[in-house]
């Protein structure tokens, strides 16, 4: 797209699977570009290759075929402890299930990510306690240990070690798919608040409300985009803007 950043990059991308001695290719020569300052929403119908995709884009998994460059950096080209290293500098990552160390408080478990990195303790502390109240989170809360937090506030607190580091660039693979309402809304707030900071979000999703946060949606089907839109930036209410989404994706066969 014109006039805008290139942050990641796929050329040729392709990611296949064997299953009982069968190949099966999630994502087929995929060509895509994904902005920087945008929140990208990926969406499709089950087994369309999401999660796939958003594993590969960001160096948790390793494409079958083709290319994968983060600002023209290949990161094909890196070994493990190189992608490792990668992630910890440049990507947060938010998933469905919270993988939040039960044995931890909630703040040791905020800045375990940042430790990796060789940043003091102090410092570490001192920023998550700025993002815990940020997204709502009490310092009392923080002392707690994960099995004694909601749902909502879990996935908040999870999304604090996601961004200890102070990522370019937010993954985020379903991050509501196992909250009620409330947890749901703050946790989309979260994410079009550190967007609207000037992180870059890219997004697996199912859920249309979920999607209405995005300002470009791509529609995945049979591993290669099927169609997207730009919809603009998020705004609560705008009910032309809602409009376009869901006409969108009925069109996609959502």
């Amino acid at each position: 797209m014109a006039g805008k950043e290139v942050i990641v990059k796929t050329e040729k991308l392709s990611k296949s699977f064997s299953v009982g001695g069968k190949q099966q290719h999630i994502i087929k020569n995929l060509d895509l570009e994904i902005y920087k300052g945008d929140f990208t929403v990926i969406m499709g119908s089950s087994g369309a290759g999401k999660s796939t995709l958003l594993y590969t884009l960001s160096g948790m998994d390793k494409p079958s075929l083709g290319k994968i460059t983060y600002c023209g950096e290949d990161l094909t080209g890196m070994n493990d402890d190189r992608l490792a290293v990668f992630r910890r500098r440049h990507c947060g990552f938010v998933f469905q299930q919270i993988h939040l160390v039960d044995s931890m408080s909630v703040m040791d478990n905020a800045i375990s990510a940042g430790m990796l990195t060789g940043q003091k303790q102090k410092k570490l502390k001192e920023k998550a306690m700025s993002l815990f109240e940020r997204i709502g989170i009490s310092e009392e809360l923080t002392k707690k240990f994960p099995a004694q937090l909601s749902g909502g506030e879990a996935q908040r607190c999870a999304m604090v070690r996601a961004l200890i580091n102070d990522p370019d660039i937010v993954f985020a693979d379903e991050p509501t798919g196992a909250l009620n309402s409330a947890g749901v809304k703050a946790v989309l707030d979260v994410l079009t608040d550190i967007n609207e900071s000037g992180q870059s979000v890219v997004m697996v999703t199912h859920d249309i409300k979920s999607a209405r946060r995005g300002n470009r949606i791509i529609y995945l089907q049979d591993g290669g985009v099927m169609g997207e839109c730009s919809p603009g930036k998020y705004v609560s209410g705008d009910r032309q803007r809602h409009e376009k989404i869901r006409s969108f994706l009925e069109g996609m066969g959502w």
